[in-house]
């Protein structure tokens, strides 16, 4: 799985500087590279809500949306946002949760 992840992250790098390499559109290539850090930093945090596992499975599942909507970025030059930010709901309504409920790590 972890070499899966990797591959995919690779795959995606050579995707953007191919495109660059045809186009040279600086704009377009700040724009994927930025979206593609914001996507990883995304998956890492992520990683809180993994205490709640619906939750932990739904972020997942928008981590893997997010990275398809930036591949629909690079192939058609269509920026959808809205998809490649979904994943700071999940992260969101944990911190919600989490002010809500408290952690259940609280000594005393």
């Amino acid at each position: 799985m972890k070499a899966l992840i990797i591959l995919a992250i690779l795959a995606t790098l050579a995707i953007i500087f191919f495109q660059y390499s045809r186009n040279k559109d600086l704009k377009k290539l700040f724009i994927a590279l930025g979206s593609f850090l914001i996507i990883v930093s995304l998956g890492v945090m992520g990683n809180l809500t993994r205490q709640i596992i619906p939750l932990f499975m739904a972020h997942i599942i928008l981590i893997i949306v997010s990275w398809g909507g930036l591949i629909v970025y690079l192939v058609r030059d269509k920026y959808y946002w809205w998809i490649i930010f979904s994943p700071v709901v999940t992260i969101g309504f944990f911190l919600v949760l989490e002010f809500l409920t408290g952690s259940g790590h609280e000594i005393g």
